[in-house]
C-alpha cells in the first residue's frame, strides 16, 4: 500500500507515529511525500502517487505493456502543457496541449495501486509522432512488437487519435508502412 503524506498522517495520527512506524519497519519512507508498506516498490507507482496528474507514457509505459524487455532508468510521464512543472530527476517529462492529454488515458492495477497510463494505441501514435526522437534499434524493436499484436488493436481509436495532430497524413501513412 503507497501512502502520500497526508494519508500516512491520518492513519498514524501524526508525525511522532508516522516516525515511530518508520522505526519498526512497518512503513518505508520511499520517496519525499511518499510511504509504503513495502520496500520494493515499482517506480511507475512511486511517481503515478507522487504526481496524480501525470500519466505514464513512453518508455514506461512500453515497458509495463511489454513491447520491449529495455528497463526504462527513468520514469516517462506526460502532463497538460499548462500544468505545474515537475522538476524530478528521475522523471522525464512530456508536455501535451490540455485539449488530447486525456485521450486514450486509462487507469491499469499495478501491484494493486491504480495507475494512470497511455493505452496500447495511443502510444502507437506517440511513438511514431517521437520516431525521430527514439533510438533506431529502440524503435524498430517496439514497432516489431505492434507488428505482432497488430490484430487486437482498435483502428478506430488509433484514426481518432491520428486526427488530433498536425501531421495526421504522415502517421498514417508511417502506420500502414510499418506496422499494418
Amino acid at each position: 500500500m503507497i501512502l502520500t503524506y497526508n494519508e500516512a498522517y491520518k492513519k498514524y495520527k501524526n508525525d511522532y507515529g508516522i516516525s515511530k512506524a518508520i522505526s519498526n519497519k512497518e512503513l518505508y519512507k520511499i520517496a519525499r511525500g511518499i510511504y509504503s508498506d513495502k520496500l520494493n516498490i515499482d517506480p511507475i507507482i512511486i511517481y503515478s502517487k507522487k504526481y496524480p496528474s501525470a500519466i505514464v507514457t513512453m518508455d514506461s509505459a512500453f515497458y509495463y505493456y511489454k513491447l520491449t524487455d529495455y528497463i526504462p532508468d527513468k520514469v516517462y510521464l506526460s502532463i497538460a502543457r499548462h500544468a505545474r512543472p515537475i522538476k524530478d530527476e528521475n522523471v522525464v517529462i512530456s508536455y501535451i496541449d490540455d485539449e488530447v492529454i486525456d485521450y486514450g488515458k486509462i487507469a491499469v492495477q499495478v501491484e494493486g495501486e491504480e495507475v494512470q497510463i497511455y493505452n496500447k494505441e495511443r502510444l502507437l501514435v506517440e511513438l511514431i509522432r517521437k520516431k525521430n526522437q527514439v533510438p533506431f534499434d529502440y524503435y524498430k524493436e517496439i514497432i516489431n512488437n505492434y507488428r505482432k499484436i497488430s490484430d487486437e488493436l482498435d483502428m478506430a481509436k488509433i484514426e481518432k487519435y491520428m486526427a488530433l495532430f498536425k501531421n495526421e497524413v504522415n502517421i498514417g501513412n508511417t502506420l500502414l508502412r510499418e506496422v499494418f
